[in-house]
């Protein structure tokens, strides 16, 4: 999620790094929603002092022996505007969250720009590729042909993007694990932390998860 503070110091800035990706940052409805922001949080701030200074009145008020009923009815009426106000800073806070998350991280300034992955620049290569004699297949192709890999099973307990394995191929998948995990901790000085198999909503964001 992009920093929200860089939004708002160079919007204009941050529309056109974003616009190489091919997305359309709308700056106009980003500060329209942002000004709403600023003006409900000293909303807020204010009325939050005024509630706490006529409470604060009511002791001094008893303490003299005045009658305290009109301090009373002036905080349950700033209490109720802060309510109020509350709510409205919140509900923008989050349709801001919402759009942040949307947005796609920005681009460096070298990357080139492009469509699609045909756009794409070779900018370094590792090893020499195979030459085979014969058609290479893809991964898909060969999981499904062995009835290994069911990405129709998937979609429906997950959605897209996920894959179902079965026998070699879901035992090749378990030993690759399990050979960066013995990499990784013998020889890189990583430490193996075994995690709950269910995480929260939040920990789904705060990771890139979601939204997908």
């Amino acid at each position: 999620m992009l920093d929200p503070q860089l939004l708002r110091s160079d919007p204009e800035g941050a529309a056109a790094s974003l616009a190489h990706r091919g997305y359309t940052l709308d700056v106009a409805a980003w500060r329209e929603l942002e000004a709403s922001r600023k003006e409900l949080q000293v909303q807020v701030q204010d009325l939050q002092n005024r509630k706490n200074q006529s409470a604060k009145s009511i002791g001094q008020a008893k303490a003299r022996g005045e009658d305290i009923q009109p301090l009373l009815d002036e905080v349950k009426h700033l209490g109720e505007e802060l309510g109020q106000a509350e709510a409205a800073f919140e509900d923008v806070r989050s349709r801001q969250q919402a759009w942040l998350l949307d947005i796609p991280n920005l681009a460096l300034p070298d990357v080139p720009e492009g469509a699609d992955e045909n756009d794409n620049l070779e900018i370094r290569t590792w090893g020499t590729p195979t030459e085979f004699d014969f058609e290479p297949r893809s991964h898909v192709e060969l999981g499904e042909r062995d009835a290994m890999l069911d990405a129709p099973a998937a979609a429906k307990l997950a959605g897209a993007r996920f894959a179902v394995l079965r026998g070699p191929l879901s035992r090749l998948h378990r030993a690759l694990a399990q050979f960066m995990l013995d990499v990784q901790t013998t020889e890189h000085g990583y430490t193996e932390v075994y995690l709950p198999y269910l995480v929260s909503a939040e920990t789904m964001t705060g990771t890139g998860q979601l939204p997908k």
